[in-house]
Order: C-alpha cells, then sequence, then structure tokens
C-alpha cells in the first residue's frame, strides 16, 4: 500500500504557481486577486478561509474577505458580488458554502461572472465541464485527478465508483473520470447496496461526510481509495470517510485524511485563480 501525499504535491503547485505569479507581474505590473465571500460564523468555514488566505499569501496574490453577518439579505449579498464582477483587481470570486436559510445560494452561484468562477460551480462552467470543453472545474475534484496523475495512476477503462452525488464533489468527480475515458457509478444516499457496487470497483471515491461509511469487507485486494470525506470524530481528530486502519491493509494506494486531497484543494483554487488572471491579462493586451 502506498499513501497518495497531498501534502507534498499541493507544497508543488504552490512553488510553480508562485513562480508564474512573478511572472504575471514582470509582464502586467499586477497579480492574481481573490475575493472570498464568508457568510455568519460558522468555525469550519471561517477555518478554511483562513487557510485559503494564508494560502494566498505564500504565493504572492491579492486577497480579500468579505465577512458578512448570519442574518445578511440576498440583495446585500448580489450587490457585493456585482461589485467584485466589476473589480480589474479581482480575477476569482470566492462564495464559502453553505449560505444561510434565507439565501438562494444558486441565484448567488449564477451572478458569479464565469471568468470568475475559481470554484467552477456556475451553470456554464458546469456544462463545460461535462461537455468536456475547457473551463473551471471544482477544486476538490480537480486536485485528486492531479493527485492520481502524479503518481501514475490511469483511470482509462477502470472501473470507478464515486460514493456521494453533491455538486461540488461527487457529480464533477465523475464528469472527470468521465472524461478521462474510465468506466464510472454513482452511489448516494438512495443506493440500496453500496458493498455490491464497491467491491467491483478498481477505484473508489468517497465523499460522503460518513465516518468508516467503507469497510474492508467492501473493497477488493488492490483497489485504489481516494477519501475525500473530512469528519470530526468523537475525540477530536480528523477522519474521512473510510476505514483507514483496516482498509489500508488490503488496497494499492490510499489517500490519507488528513494531508491527502484537503490539501490538493487549496493547491487548485490557487491554480484556478491564476487561470483567470491569466486569461484576464490576455484581454487586455
Amino acid at each position: 500500500m502506498q499513501l497518495l501525499d497531498g501534502k507534498a504535491l499541493s507544497a508543488k503547485i504552490e512553488k510553480t504557481v508562485a513562480d508564474e505569479v512573478k511572472i504575471l507581474k514582470s509582464k502586467t505590473g499586477s497579480v492574481p486577486g481573490l475575493a472570498v465571500i464568508l457568510v455568519g460564523q460558522d468555525p469550519a468555514s471561517a477555518a478554511y478561509v483562513s487557510m485559503k488566505k494564508k494560502a494566498c499569501d505564500r504565493v504572492g496574490f491579492y486577497s480579500v474577505t468579505h465577512e458578512m453577518p448570519e442574518d445578511i439579505s440576498q440583495d446585500a449579498i448580489e450587490k457585493t458580488i456585482t461589485m467584485m464582477n466589476d473589480n480589474p483587481n479581482i480575477d476569482g470570486i470566492l462564495i464559502q458554502l453553505p449560505l444561510p436559510s434565507q439565501i438562494d445560494t444558486t441565484k448567488i452561484l449564477e451572478l458569479v461572472n464565469p471568468s470568475k468562477d475559481v470554484d467552477g460551480f456556475h451553470p456554464y462552467n458546469v456544462g463545460r465541464l461535462t461537455t468536456g470543453l475547457d473551463g473551471f472545474v471544482p477544486c476538490t475534484p480537480l486536485g485528486v485527478m492531479e493527485l492520481l496523475d502524479e503518481y501514475n495512476i490511469d483511470v482509462k477503462g477502470k472501473n470507478c465508483v464515486v460514493v456521494g452525488a453533491s455538486n461540488i464533489v461527487g457529480k464533477p468527480m465523475a464528469s472527470l473520470l468521465l472524461n478521462a475515458n474510465a468506466t464510472v457509478e454513482i452511489c448516494h444516499i438512495f443506493t440500496d447496496d453500496l458493498k455490491k457496487h464497491t467491491l467491483n470497483a478498481d477505484m473508489i471515491f468517497v465523499g460522503a461526510g460518513v465516518i468508516n461509511l467503507i469497510k474492508e469487507d467492501m473493497v477488493k485486494d488492490g483497489a485504489v481509495i481516494i477519501d475525500i470525506g473530512i469528519n470530526r470524530a468523537d475525540n477530536g481528530k480528523l477522519v474521512g470517510d473510510v476505514d483507514f486502519e483496516k482498509v489500508s491493509k488490503k488496497c494499492s494506494y490510499i489517500t490519507p485524511v488528513p494531508g491527502g486531497v484537503g490539501p490538493m484543494t487549496i493547491a487548485m483554487l490557487l491554480s484556478n485563480t491564476l487561470k483567470a488572471a491569466q486569461a484576464h491579462a490576455d484581454e487586455r493586451e
């Protein structure tokens, strides 16, 4: 069994992004700009936004966080997004999800200019991903593909089971695998016998948010396990969706939690923002 080290790869990607930022700055006089909208006081969201800010600082991005109260109105968020859409110093706009219940999340995501949608959640970019065209891809599944590529793990022709069908992870993960010529099955909360599907899988991608969902008897020998889940166990430790201790003895490759997919998500956010900045610079030439 080999660990897929997302921490090491993300550091490598950060170095490449930082080098590209210097080149962009010398050519245009500007650096990539990322704006984040954070609504409310959710500790997990706040911690994640703080990690993103530190990563931006490390690679030389300009970044700004718009912190808003839990009871913010739809109109107030929309005005902020419109302002950021019009701001030439902002290349990427990120809406930290989930948003409070009074906010129409779909409307908010659709308001972001697709050329600044570095999270890949706008229907325009979702459509381009589904049809295999270039665009912005959600950072977590994109990070998974980079990790597989780094370790020369080819998905072509492989039986891949994606567990979890969210718009943020499961669906774009399935699209990326399909675009790379894998055979893809998606399982979700209404799948009647999960084990029946996972036992035949060459590769399992799980992002359901359920501790120990994937157990040893659900995995065939030599399978590749990508654990995208991140949960806080009763003892306070961060754990994934896979029973790591037992499953790791059967598989060929596995991502640890933490240190696997997590760091890759932020690395891909940096990469997407750089891509947006380079495109905007080309448009201005």
